[in-house]
């Protein structure tokens, strides 16, 4: 096929304009040129990001950057079609960027193998797009708050577009966020409530699951033998150790299931994957990526939910912007807290609320530090407060600032003695 073939029916849709173009719209030449001049960023290689990149290439777009920071595991191969069995044990972002610049000619794809963390404003400003293909919550947050975060009133050049997928089982969603003008991901951090806690007697007395063994060498070996440590869930030396703690325990309590893979998906909460779903999803962010990048179209306002359990079924709503957003609002959010509970149990509360998930808080006032994790000396300072009642530590209503090392902020809330 010539290269000017492949692009036939795309230069029909952009030369052309449609019932929903917009009046001011100038398809042609300059709107194709605008595709292809486009830097597009995504982020994760994985079953969504493959299906994500091998759709921005057949969709026009020339310039295409991907940073994912795995490697290929055979239990990828089923879904994750960019990747063959000689494959195993490379980048995901390397392997897929040269596999669909072989098959999609005149196309350049740049990947970066590590954290989308090693990276400051300066590399994400260069994009006009950014595109989200990840299964881990707390990245979203860490991306979304980068980008609102750049923004520039001043400067139209510093809004980054952002467009988010996520699958799980036969549910997905995509939607599309403009930075600081449109509800964030934080905003609806509540729809992406933790799962929920296995007792901690569970855990440590009575495991029955081969998932409780590994959450026991997990919480509490780890403490116990490596408490000097902190626990990484990207370094395969700390899962292996995991893997091979909870496959004694197992041991000891004839429970049979433990592997490797369960143990990664245990430890970094991995979400299921179907490939049939993945490629829905992916399809949607890549047309939405193709409105933005060329006007051709309106695009997503804002949130598109798909459920293929029973069926298929498709629902699109404006998600609400809130102005108590700790990232994109104004105004403190509200917690309607026990006064009673200590700041000890307020900060465990912190890990478990849907709308805060916060992992390693610490906790300040405009006045005084409540509790400050690092350095170790500020810690050792301020942990006689952790035995302290909140009402004994702030008035009912105060404003209080929390900082997680995992994100680039603080966070705003407001707590409510009920």
């Amino acid at each position: 096929m010539a290269t000017a073939d492949r692009w036939t029916h795309l230069y029909k849709v952009l030369s052309k304009s449609g019932p929903f173009s917009d009046p001011d719209w100038v398809p042609g030449e300059e709107t194709i040129k605008s595709l292809e001049e486009s830097k597009i960023l995504v982020i994760g290689a994985g079953g969504l990001g493959c299906e994500i990149l091998k759709n921005l290439a057949l969709s026009g777009f020339k310039n295409i950057h991907v940073i994912d920071m795995d490697t290929i595991d055979i239990s990828n191969l089923n879904r994750q079609f960019l990747f063959r069995q000689s494959d195993i044990g490379k980048p995901k972002a390397e392997v897929a960027a040269a596999f669909v610049e072989k098959r999609v000619k005149g196309v350049k794809i740049t990947p970066y193998v590590g954290k989308i963390q090693d990276k400051d404003e300066d590399y994400y400003m260069q994009f006009k797009i950014i595109v989200c293909g990840l299964d881990s919550i707390e990245a979203r947050r860490w991306i979304n708050s980068t980008l609102v975060g750049m923004v520039d009133m001043d400067n139209p050049e510093s809004l980054k577009p952002l467009i988010d997928g996520g699958t799980e089982g036969f549910k997905g969603q995509a939607r599309v966020i403009l930075p600081s003008l449109t509800s964030c991901i934080e905003c609806q951090l509540d729809m992406h409530a933790p799962r929920p806690a296995v007792p901690l007697c569970t855990i440590a007395t009575i495991p029955r699951q081969p998932q409780h063994c590994i959450e026991w060498a997990h919480q509490i070996a780890w403490q116990d033998k490596r408490k000097d440590d902190v626990f990484d869930s990207d370094d395969m030396e700390h899962i292996g150790w995991v893997y091979n703690a909870a496959l004694k325990r197992s041991e000891e309590f004839n429970i049979s299931g433990v592997t490797f893979q369960m143990t990664q998906g245990v430890v970094k909460n991995i979400i299921p994957a179907i490939a049939s779903t993945n490629a829905v999803i992916a399809a949607a962010t890549t047309s939405e990526a193709l409105k933005i990048a060329t006007s051709c179209n309106p695009f997503l306002e804002n949130y598109m939910m798909y459920a293929g359990e029973d069926g298929v079924y498709t629902y699109t709503f404006e998600a609400e912007k809130k102005s108590d957003c700790p990232v994109c609002g104004n105004l403190a959010r509200k917690l309607i807290v026990n006064g009673d509970a200590t700041l000890e149990e307020f900060i465990e509360l912190l890990g478990e609320r849907p709308e805060a998930q916060l992992k390693k808080p610490s906790l300040r006032t405009e006045e005084t530090t409540l509790y400050q994790r690092f350095p170790p000396q500020l810690e050792e300072q301020t942990r006689p407060n952790l035995k302290l009642k909140l009402r004994d530590l702030l008035v009912d209503g105060q404003e209080v600032a929390v900082s997680d090392p995992a994100y680039t902020i603080d966070f705003r809330f407001q707590l409510v003695f009920g």
